[in-house]
């Protein structure tokens, strides 16, 4: 039993089901207050507030350590919708093969790790280049790695990428890897065009920093989910191993027996086995008559 299994015995019945719905709501509930806020400035400066914002943070506004997950990636458009009703699918599998806890821990550790990595790195921009440079923090890539853990799952199920072409989730894994490192070359290339190199490389970290902080997430959830075999465990299971591949001294049972001469590993325990591949029904003999029998053509 692992840590997260003796967490989940403790506070397991605090898990919140279907906790992926919450924040496809959330991320709609922002859309909305983009299109509104259009119209109405209100809800463009109200979701200003809900953003991440280290400086704010440090300074009392605490709740944007939470609400930044009602901040939309980019403008809303039929790939969202589709992105995000692929969000519930991917939600609902994971729930079901990991269970309520295990994904509230995905998505919550998620979110927290986010925050700590987005205050780390303020405060490194902060020593390096002597301003602190926020993260812009979102979900969508915390909600991209849900297919990728489903993908670690069940590498071999299909899903049928933009529901035509059928692929393996491996493969998936494989595609989503390549794409975010991609993004990152983007980035990285971008940065390096319009900056020098000294700070090329710190601005690339904080435009990046989402994808890390989503990869990052994936790999510690999975690392610490693994169920752990201690030392003590693999002993008994080793001598259990070697108590049935072997039979008892005195118990009479065989592994081997010459269909020759009948004699076992018992009888002498030098003696060398092997099955006649010409003989029907699987003869084994011993080393002494294995080239001297009669082949068997029938039963």
């Amino acid at each position: 039993m692992n840590w997260m299994d003796k967490l989940e015995r403790k506070i397991g019945r605090y898990a919140i089901p279907r906790i992926y719905r919450y924040f496809v709501a959330a991320i709609i509930i922002g859309y909305l207050m983009v299109l509104v806020g259009r119209v109405v400035p209100l809800f463009s400066v109200l979701l200003s507030w809900l953003s991440f914002s280290p400086y704010d943070i440090l300074h009392g506004q605490i709740w944007r350590l939470l609400t930044w997950i009602f901040i939309p990636n980019n403008g809303l458009d039929v790939f969202v919708i589709i992105f995000l009703m692929c969000v519930l699918m991917w939600g609902s599998s994971i729930e079901m093969m990991l269970g309520t806890f295990r994904t509230n821990v995905f998505l919550i550790g998620g979110v927290l790790l986010s925050d700590i990595g987005g205050l780390l790195i303020y405060a490194i921009s902060y020593a390096v280049l002597g301003m602190g440079i926020p993260v812009q923090l979102t979900t969508y890539y915390l909600m991209l790695t849900m297919l990728m853990a489903l993908a670690i799952c069940m590498p071999e199920g299909e899903v049928r990428l933009w529901f035509v072409l059928p692929i393996k989730m491996k493969w998936m894994l494989v595609i989503e890897l390549v794409y975010l490192f991609y993004e990152v070359y983007v980035i990285f290339s971008n940065v390096r065009v319009q900056l020098g190199s000294a700070t090329a490389l710190m601005v690339t970290t904080i435009y990046a920093s989402q994808i890390v902080f989503a990869l990052l997430n994936m790999a510690l959830f999975f690392f610490f989910a693994k169920r752990r075999v201690s030392h003590k465990q693999k002993k008994r299971q080793k001598e259990f191993k070697q108590q049935f591949s072997n039979p008892r001294p005195g118990s009479g049972i065989t592994k081997h027996k010459c269909a020759i001469c009948g004699r076992t590993e018992l009888d002498d325990p030098s003696l060398t086995f092997r099955y006649c591949s010409k003989c029907v029904g699987n003869k084994e003999y011993c080393q002494e008559h294995l080239f001297t029998h009669t082949h068997i053509t029938s039963m």
